[in-house]
């Protein structure tokens, strides 16, 4: 589901300018897109069973799968690759095989206004795609990245065929509305130190004990994905010292993740006690 208004623009960052860069480098990102298009590959056999798993199909039998996928073709980007634009006919949806996506707008000032990141089984731009409309935001390659398309026009006539597939994206459609209810009571409840906690925990192997996390993008994407400044996420990675946290580079250490999820969910925890908020 795509979100429109201003109230869902949820978070607002400081390289929107530089991000989207001049009118050459927008015609080159573009042309890059459409030239890894052209190389569109036949699905593999790892695609279809992420493909098979996903929210938009869940509850549809195998074969009624085969049938909406047949068409379908993967596409691999170069990371800061742009897959579509703001306002480009929405003409397929997408599935995240491999690698990150983030979905930006560009406000009024021209900074960039990070809506969601994707990643592996995650997908997009169903909502839009059916209804003919403009993709009201960006999709660009954060990393390496392989999706799948799927032609707005074949799934739109798969539907026609078969009520239970609508019932599958109606479904699919709420899960996205709950992520971004979600995302809205983070940033309005939670103060910076738990938003980074809750991040961090969620990217741990373990839920419990010692590990080593790899951050999966750059902080400044990371910061705009949690409502931050990038100088605050830092200041937020300092305090998280005070309870076992250490960033190196691209690798945070932590010692003990359950100590991450407490402070991530208890309003009242002694830990916040050590930490000012930095929202």
């Amino acid at each position: 589901m795509w979100p429109t208004g201003p109230k869902f623009s949820i978070v607002a960052g400081r390289a929107g300018i530089a991000a989207v860069g001049t009118n050459g480098g927008r015609l080159a990102s573009r042309a890059s897109a459409l030239m890894a298009l052209n190389m569109a590959q036949h699905l593999s056999a790892g695609d279809r069973q992420i493909i098979g798993r996903i929210a938009v199909f869940r509850g549809l039998k195998p074969e009624t799968i085969e049938h909406i996928v047949a068409p379908a073709t993967a596409v691999t980007l170069k990371a800061h690759t742009t897959l579509f634009r703001q306002g480009d006919p929405a003409t397929a949806f997408f599935i995240v095989i491999d690698g990150w996506i983030k979905l930006y707008r560009i406000n009024i000032s021209g900074e960039e206004t990070v809506i969601h990141i994707l990643t592996r089984g995650d997908s997009f731009a169903e909502a839009v795609a059916f209804t003919s409309a403009r993709y009201p935001a960006t999709a660009e390659a954060v990393t390496d990245v392989r999706v799948v398309r799927l032609p707005a026009n074949h799934v739109v006539a798969c539907i026609r065929e078969s009520p239970d597939i609508a019932l599958a994206m109606i479904a699919s459609t709420s899960l996205h509305l709950h992520h971004l209810v979600r995302q809205v009571e983070q940033l309005k409840v939670q103060s910076g130190v738990q938003r980074v906690a809750e991040f961090l925990a969620a990217l741990a192997p373990v839920g419990q004990g010692p590990c080593v996390i790899a951050l999966p993008y750059d902080k400044v994407l990371i910061a705009a994905r949690l409502g931050l400044k990038p100088a605050s996420l830092s200041r937020t990675f300092a305090k998280l010292r005070s309870i076992g946290v250490t960033v190196n580079a691209a690798h945070v250490a932590v010692s003990d993740v359950a100590k991450l999820r407490h402070l991530a969910t208890d309003e009242k925890s002694t830990m916040r006690g050590a930490l000012r908020d930095t929202r």
